[in-house]
């Protein structure tokens, strides 16, 4: 096998697993104890992986505080959430999530009737004045970091909605590790609207791709949008235009 596509397989491998042994690298690989450690080196050299004890790990990234997160990229925040909300019509059922891009969307909305289900509280707040837009919240556990509700007591709630289009965001994306999230409160939920939505939009920065959070919460192939503010490499494009994704620049 070819070095750089063995070294990809190891950090596919591992980060499915969460960890590996290099004993358990060896046998799944077929190779070398020294070459599985110089492969080893070779990733957590990128940054990808950790050492641990007898093997590699997986790095977990910090999710950094929700005032924090809203500050970077404002410019190019704005421009992805104006194309995006360009997709909402009168009359629309809709999810919005709660990332620091996502809930700017409200400034594009604020003059439609609307059905608007968001785990946010932040977009809540902002939604109250706007009296065409029906709010539902779904509720549950309060996550501080995230100024949003996670792990909601019940999920008849969405089961008994039909969600036209879904806004979604992402601690980040990856061919390897699908569309990630830093909050474990919220995946569940994340999950669970990506299956009840007819169309879901994600919505990132350039700086998004190639990086992970700690959970996936769908496959990049759910998705039935990326609206991103740079068109992303050839391997991205290639990947929307087998699985009909649409690519939507906002720039």
């Amino acid at each position: 096998m070819i070095k750089e596509k063995r070294i990809k397989k190891i950090h596919d491998y591992v980060m499915e697993q969460q960890s590996a042994s290099l004993d358990e690298l060896v046998s799944v690989f077929d190779v070398s104890k020294n070459t599985i450690r110089r492969d080893v080196q070779t990733l957590v050299e990128r940054g990808d992986l950790k050492k641990v004890y007898g093997g590699v790990s997986v790095i977990h990234k910090k999710l950094e505080s929700f005032q924090d997160r809203k500050t970077r990229n404002q410019e190019q925040k704005a421009s992805i959430v104006k194309k995006a909300a360009s997709y909402v019509n009168d009359g629309d059922i809709i999810f919005i999530d709660s990332g620091t891009t996502t809930i700017q969307m409200i400034e594009y909305l604020k003059d439609k009737n609307l059905t608007i289900f968001t785990n946010s509280i932040e977009f809540i707040i902002r939604a109250l004045p706007f009296t065409d837009l029906n709010v539902i919240s779904i509720g549950g556990l309060l996550d501080r970091k995230t100024d949003s509700f996670g792990n909601p007591l019940s999920m008849d709630l969405l089961s008994n909605y039909n969600i036209k289009k879904a806004f979604m965001a992402s601690t980040g994306i990856s061919l390897s590790n699908g569309v990630t999230n830093a909050s474990p409160l919220e995946s569940e939920l994340k999950k669970a609207i990506v299956k009840r939505s007819s169309e879901v939009y994600l919505l990132v920065d350039h700086d998004k791709f190639d990086k992970y959070g700690l959970m996936t919460y769908c496959n990049l192939d759910e998705i039935d949008y990326l609206v991103t503010d740079q068109t992303p490499n050839t391997t991205y494009r290639e990947y929307a235009e087998k699985n009909s994704i649409r690519l939507v620049i906002s720039n």
